[in-house]
């Protein structure tokens, strides 16, 4: 399915959820270090500022389900690798706390689109739960990454960065505080 039938797809399954015969989730994952965030910097001309990486630092990982209707966030953090059983063991958690059918918007990441994750999908399903992958490269249908842009970027605060405990505590009370300390507009 193109991009544009996709995205008509989503828009109709919305409004299916703006009636309440559905709720619709999108899920994805995202990761915290103390490595730095900001994409650019201003430096003189001719004197570039290089701030060093760590690719390999510890990360504080996030998996989250957020329903942009009513800014509800289901979500974990975990300081292990996200691998395929973490998302399934995360999917699980998930749906034996839904209520009605629910459509779960996501990305095509090899964790999402493995033969393990695959076996699961019938198991959810009976359960109410349905899958509706993105397009690739189209990072822009998956609201939850908006979320993930104000956190890495508007609510973070230079505290949170002074220790890996700090930056933890604080990506924990922004997912804590998703929907009321912390709100976005989706529309």
């Amino acid at each position: 399915m193109n991009y544009s039938s996709k995205k008509a797809q989503i828009l109709n399954v919305l409004s299916w959820s703006a009636k309440d015969w559905i709720d619709t989730y999108y899920f994805d994952e995202s990761g915290f270090s103390l490595d730095s965030n900001i994409p650019y910097y201003w430096s003189p001309i001719g004197k570039p500022v290089e701030i060093p990486s760590n690719r390999f630092a510890k990360r504080i990982n996030v998996l989250g389900f957020l329903n942009t209707k009513n800014n509800h966030l289901f979500s974990k953090t975990t300081i292990t690798k996200v691998d395929t059983q973490v998302v399934i063991d995360f999917f699980n958690d998930f749906v034996n706390q839904i209520t009605k059918t629910t459509v779960v918007i996501l990305d095509n990441a090899s964790i999402h689109t493995s033969k393990l994750f695959k076996a699961e999908i019938e198991k959810w399903e009976k359960l109410g739960l349905q899958l509706l992958f993105l397009p690739p490269y189209s990072p822009e249908l998956n609201k939850i990454e908006i979320l993930w842009k104000h956190m890495k970027y508007h609510y973070h605060k230079l505290e949170a960065y002074l220790s890996f405990d700090n930056l933890h505590k604080h990506v924990k009370n922004l997912l804590a505080g998703f929907g009321t300390n912390y709100d976005i507009n989706f529309k």
